[in-house]
């Protein structure tokens, strides 16, 4: 799958709103995945694939958050997290390994880890969990509404309007706009579509997201302006008020 953002501006997008994430993982084919994934959803990442090469990028840069393999050469993980923290360094981080025990969860969190995720895992609950861990540790409360321009989502009250004229939509709808409005601005790809929307961790091969996709243009932008529902030839979808 080859995704990647078309324009100059959608770069500059994504320098300007996303997360910098440094990834360290030995593996370099799963740390090439997941350094495309995070920067199709407007991340800017960095790799290193050794323990050394981590430690050496975590101190000299500043960054939004770590996603930390366990098992690395030269340096192992829980050590390189150790170091970071003993030095005063509190970046968020997320531990992912095979190790996956109670036990081994336990030594991670205590190494200093604010989240651990075991290997195999979706794209999708990694990412969820980089912005929970990166929220709390900034402070933020979560969001229980949701807006771009004149289109708002109450999600306690499981409600949109638009203009103040409610919109109704079937869950699917809304849970799909409700990721969209969450990445307002990014190019959502199908694979992330499929996978947070749908928990697909596969293509199935139909049209069910262009059909859902078909729908909430119809209820959200017809007879509304700006439209806000946005084609990416070749990429994806975006949720967007363009001027």
């Amino acid at each position: 799958m080859e995704v990647a953002f078309r324009s100059v501006g959608a770069i500059i997008y994504a320098l300007a709103t996303g997360m910098k994430v440094l990834i360290v993982e030995d593996d370099a084919e799963a740390s090439n995945y997941l350094a495309k994934a995070l920067r199709e959803s407007g991340h800017v990442v960095d790799q290193a694939f050794d323990g050394a090469q981590g430690l050496s990028r975590a101190r000299s840069e500043r960054y939004d958050a770590l996603v930390l393999d366990r098992m690395l050469p030269s340096l192992d993980g829980l050590t390189l997290l150790e170091t970071l923290r003993g030095a005063g360094d509190q970046t968020p981080t997320i531990l992912v390994s095979a190790l996956g025990d109670v036990d081994e969860r336990v030594r991670g969190l205590r190494a200093g880890g604010d989240d651990y995720l075991v290997k195999p895992y979706a794209f999708s609950e990694l990412l969820a969990r980089l912005e929970v861990v990166a929220a709390r540790r900034g402070g933020a409360a979560p969001k229980t509404k949701l807006s771009v321009a004149n289109l708002e989502m109450d999600l306690l009250a499981r409600e949109v309007t638009r203009a103040g004229e409610r919109i109704e939509l079937q869950p699917r709808e809304f849970t799909l706009l409700e990721y969209m409005i969450r990445h307002a601005g990014q190019v959502v790809t199908r694979t992330m579509i499929l996978e947070s929307v749908w928990d697909y961790h596969f293509d199935p091969k139909t049209n069910v997201i262009d059909v859902h996709i078909s729908r909430l243009r119809s209820k959200v932008d017809k007879g509304f302006d700006p439209p806000l529902i946005h084609t990416v030839r070749g990429a994806g979808y975006m949720l967007k008020a363009r001027s």
